[in-house]
This record gives structure tokens, C-alpha cells and sequence, in this order.
């Protein structure tokens, strides 16, 4: 007998599967752009600059380096967690699909590099439940799930930006791993969308939904997968006027 799928009612929620799949589809046209067939690496790392610049906002960190050429510790860490991520990586990848909370911790010791003490980077807070949580989502992301990678791309960065299982740079790891969600299902194999220039646009939306998320009412999870997943096909789109830009 095999446990029921706890992600699937999810998907089910109204309106949850036709925006799933818009992205989807949106993600696939951006995929089969021209400059995307054989030139996404530089398309790619566009994208990974930009979602880390919007990421690191997002975190009340910096857009842009300062004039002095400095760094903000914040838009630092986003940075690096970009290149971790940057055009698919596979080693990362695979860790994410053997050890979930090993991947999440080597993320946020890379986001929190500049913010949090030596011994507290990639270590989850000890506050009760947090461990527990982390273990269920864990265990969701290596097969116990079957439901479509936006739905599980929403998931997993709502319960990482709510729990805030580390303390500091949060935010920046939570969407981080929802990228990596993107990348390691096949929905956006190249990190090609950059959904977090979405988030940033729409800040107050995006807390709201993160709240709504964490009620775990039918009306609060409902806005959150919406508007993740537009967010993802808003990240479509941007991925489209970079191909355009870069082949022009």
C-alpha cells in the first residue's frame, strides 16, 4: 500500500493546473528561441546576474554594485548562490536529487558567507519543528511527490521563505532552491526565466502570498501557486528579451 500523494490536492486547487501548465508552455518557447538552441550559456548567465540582483532586493539588499565597486553582502551571496545555479549545474543537481538538506545548506552557506558566523553557515536553526519540517519537505522532493515542478517549485520556496530555517539570508536560499526545482525537473533545464524580477516588481503581493501560504487555507495556497506560477511565465518572458537582446 503506498501513502497518498500529499502535494496533490494542490494541484488541484481552481485555476492551479492551467497556470502550471501556461508556464510550462512559456518556459518551452523560451527554450526553443533561436539564440536559445546553441547560444543559452550566454543567455543563461544573463539570466543568473539578473536573478540575483533581484533576489538580493527581495532580501533589502543591493541591485547593483556601489560606486566604490563594493559589495553589499546580500547581492554577494546572491551572487554566488548565481553561479552555483548558473546554466544547470549538474553537480549541484545531483546533490539536490540525493540529499535535498545537503543542497540547501552548501546554498545558504554560499548566500550567508558575508552575514552569519563560520559554524552557522548551512546549519537549519534548533527551534522545535524546523528539523522535522526540513525532513518532511526532504522527503517530498525525492519521490514523494508526483504533482507538476511548478506546483513543487512553489512548494518548497514558500516553506523555505516562511520557515526561515536559518536566520539570515533566507529569502535569497529560498528561491535559490526553487530555481533549482525549475532546473532539475526539466521545466527550465538552463535556468533560462528569471521569475525573481517578477517577485520584485510585486513585493507586497509577494509577501501577501508568502502569508497566505503559510495560513494553509484553501485561499492562501491558492494565491501563492498563482502567482508563482506567474511569475514563472513573467520569467519566460524576460528570458525571451534577453535571447532577443543577445542576437541583436
Amino acid at each position: 500500500m503506498t501513502n497518498a500523494d500529499p502535494l496533490a490536492p494542490l494541484a488541484e486547487l481552481p485555476g492551479v493546473a492551467a497556470a502550471s501548465d501556461e508556464a510550462r508552455e512559456a518556459l518551452g518557447r523560451a527554450h526553443r528561441h533561436r539564440t536559445n538552441l546553441r547560444g543559452w550559456p550566454a543567455t543563461a548567465a544573463e539570466a543568473s546576474l539578473r536573478a540575483a540582483r533581484a533576489s538580493s532586493v527581495l532580501d533589502g539588499g543591493s541591485l547593483q554594485l556601489s560606486e566604490s565597486g563594493g559589495l553589499d553582502p546580500i547581492l554577494a551571496g546572491a551572487l554566488r548562490v548565481a553561479e552555483a545555479l548558473e546554466g544547470g549545474a549538474t553537480s549541484l543537481i545531483g546533490v539536490w536529487q540525493r540529499a535535498p538538506l545537503q543542497a540547501i545548506a552548501r546554498l545558504h552557506a554560499l548566500a550567508a558567507a558575508d552575514l552569519a558566523d563560520d559554524e552557522r553557515l548551512g546549519r537549519p536553526r534548533t527551534d522545535a519543528g524546523i528539523g522535522r519540517r526540513l525532513e518532511l519537505l526532504a522527503d517530498v522532493v525525492t519521490g514523494g511527490t508526483q504533482v507538476p515542478a511548478p506546483v513543487l517549485a512553489a512548494v518548497v520556496h514558500g516553506e523555505l521563505l516562511t520557515l526561515e530555517p536559518f536566520g539570515t539570508a533566507d529569502g535569497v536560499v529560498a528561491r535559490a532552491v526553487s530555481r533549482l526545482v525549475t532546473i532539475a525537473s526539466g521545466l527550465d533545464p538552463h535556468g533560462l526565466g528569471v521569475p525573481e524580477i517578477y517577485w520584485m516588481r510585486q513585493t507586497g503581493d509577494y509577501r501577501a502570498a508568502a502569508r497566505g501560504f503559510s495560513s494553509g487555507t484553501p485561499d492562501g495556497l491558492t494565491a501563492w501557486l498563482l502567482m508563482s506560477c506567474r511569475a514563472l511565465h513573467a520569467g519566460a518572458r524576460e528570458a525571451l528579451s534577453i535571447a532577443a537582446a543577445t542576437s541583436s
